[in-house]
């Protein structure tokens, strides 16, 4: 996951998105984390500069992840409702092997 994170900064320096950073590795680490956890195959990262930032990590489960209120005591349980906040919008593809979640930010990191 850390490797995700730094690749995710690494590559929003190159691209003159420093002040993304933050966010999308927040944002990225969430959905690898999710991937790692539901996930049995392997799992890829992928980020596209377009009109916004399209962060997207593919993994071999066919099931959709959902987003969920946990207990005040859980220790998980939180990432896609993270995700929500922090993102202009996010949703699954799915795959002849998986499924690819996606997830939008805006540019200017607004």
């Amino acid at each position: 996951m850390a490797d995700a994170r730094a690749r995710t900064a690494t590559q929003l320096t190159s691209w003159g998105l420093p002040d993304l950073s933050f966010t999308a590795s927040l944002v990225v680490s969430e959905l690898v984390t999710n991937a790692i956890r539901y996930s049995t195959g392997p799992i890829q990262l992928r980020l596209i500069r377009d009109h916004a930032l399209i962060c997207e990590v593919s993994d071999t489960n066919r099931a959709a992840p959902h987003a969920r209120e946990p207990a005040p005591s859980e220790q998980s349980g939180r990432g896609l409702s993270i995700v929500a906040h922090l993102t202009q919008g996010y949703g699954t593809r799915y795959t002849a092997s998986g499924k690819i979640v996606w997830t939008e930010l805006n540019l200017c990191g607004c």
